[in-house]
C-alpha cells in the first residue's frame, strides 16, 4: 500500500525550507567560486635541489594567471605547482609577498582561467553566512560555510624585527584546517571579502579582509613585486588626554609615546618617550592602527608636522619618514 505524505505530520516544514534556502546559497556560491580557487603545491630549493614543502590555497585574481594567497604559504619559495579543479596543473612563480600583511601573488604558466570578484568586507556584519573555499590537507576543491563570527579583529604580523598590526580581520567558524591559507573566504554572493590565514582554534578562523588598505597592497605586489611603507621610528600605544589639556587640544585620547628608536626620523624630529602624539601631518591619531595607515608610500620622504602634547604645551616637530626596511 502506497503512503501518501500529509503535511500535517511533518514536525518542522518551515526548518526544511529554511534548510533548502540555506543550501542554495552554500552551493550557488561553491559553483561560483571553486573555479576561481587553486591548490598550491610549494617547492623549496635545498642543497639536494627543490624539495615539496607544504601547500596551501590561492584565489584567481587575473584571467592570465595571477593568483593571490598568504605569504606565510610561499615564504622562502620562488614557485611550485598550482592545481585547478578542472585538472589543470602548471608551475608557479612568486611575484611578490608581503609578510607584514601575510599576503602574496604569484603567477602561473597558464591562461584563460576564471577571476574571483572581490568584494568589500567592511560591508560585513556579524552572523552573516560567508563561505570558506580551499585546499585543506591537500583535498581540492573543499567548501566549509559558517558565519561571521566577529569583526574588528587584529593580528600581529612579524618579518624579521620589523612587526604591523593586520586590522579588521574576519572571525569565522566555518571550519578552516592546515591548506586552506590562501583561500577565499566568500560572502553570500560570491565575492571574496578575506583570505584564509589562521586556525586559532576549534571553530575559529580568522581571514584578511579585501578592503581598501588590501587592495592598495595587491596593487603594489602586482606592479613592484612588493609593498613600500613609510616609517618614522616610533612605538606606542593609545593614551587618555589629560582632562586639564582634553579641551585644549581637542582630543580625550592620542597615542602614548613609549619608545623612539635611535636614528630614526622620530627621534631626529625631537620625539621622545612621554609625548603624547596628537596628530600627524595634520591628521588626527588616536591609536597605532592610526599612524600605521598613514605610513604608506607616498609618505616616504615628504616632510610632515608631528603635534604633540608635552609637559602640558603643545608643540610641533618636523619629521621626514624613511622607508621601512624589513630585517
Amino acid at each position: 500500500m502506497a503512503l501518501a505524505y500529509d503535511p500535517r505530520h511533518d514536525p518542522d516544514p518551515a526548518g526544511d525550507a529554511a534548510l533548502d534556502a540555506y543550501s542554495h546559497v552554500v552551493t550557488s556560491v561553491a559553483e561560483r567560486m571553486l573555479r576561481s580557487v587553486a591548490g598550491l603545491r610549494v617547492h623549496r630549493n635545498t642543497p639536494r635541489g627543490p624539495r615539496a614543502a607544504g601547500g596551501g590555497s590561492a584565489v584567481v585574481l587575473t584571467p592570465d594567471g595571477h593568483l593571490l594567497t598568504s605569504a606565510h604559504v610561499v615564504e622562502g619559495s620562488r614557485g611550485g605547482v598550482a592545481a585547478f579543479p578542472d585538472g589543470r596543473e602548471s608551475d608557479f612563480s612568486v611575484v611578490g609577498s608581503d609578510r607584514l600583511s601575510d599576503l602574496a601573488v604569484v603567477r602561473v604558466a597558464t591562461g584563460d582561467l576564471v577571476p574571483a570578484t572581490l568584494g568589500d568586507a567592511s560591508r560585513l556584519r556579524v552572523g552573516q553566512l560567508v563561505v570558506a573555499v580551499g585546499t585543506p590537507l591537500g583535498y581540492g576543491g573543499s567548501v566549509t560555510a559558517g558565519v561571521v563570527s566577529a569583526l574588528g579583529r587584529s593580528m600581529v604580523t612579524r618579518s624579521g624585527s620589523v612587526s604591523r598590526v593586520v586590522e579588521n580581520v574576519i572571525q569565522t567558524d566555518a571550519a578552516l584546517n592546515p591548506g586552506n591559507s590562501g583561500g577565499a573566504l566568500a560572502d553570500s554572493a560570491g565575492r571574496v571579502v578575506g583570505v584564509n590565514t589562521a586556525v586559532a582554534g576549534v571553530g575559529l578562523g580568522l581571514a584578511v579582509p579585501i578592503d581598501d588598505t588590501t587592495q592598495r597592497i595587491l596593487g603594489a605586489l602586482l606592479a613592484e613585486g612588493r609593498v613600500r611603507r613609510a616609517y618614522l621610528g616610533v612605538a606606542g600605544a593609545t593614551r587618555p588626554v589629560p582632562p586639564r589639556d582634553a579641551h585644549r587640544v581637542g582630543r580625550s585620547t592620542a597615542i602614548g609615546v613609549t619608545e623612539v628608536v635611535q636614528g630614526s626620523p622620530a627621534e631626529r624630529a625631537g620625539l621622545r618617550p612621554g609625548d603624547l602624539l596628537l596628530d600627524v601631518g595634520g591628521t588626527p591619531v588616536r591609536g597605532a592602527g592610526d599612524l600605521q595607515r598613514l605610513m604608506v608610500a607616498s609618505a616616504i620622504g615628504r616632510p610632515l608636522t608631528l603635534r604633540v602634547l608635552r609637559d602640558g604645551r603643545t608643540d610641533d616637530l618636523d619629521a621626514v619618514p624613511g622607508e621601512l626596511r624589513e630585517a
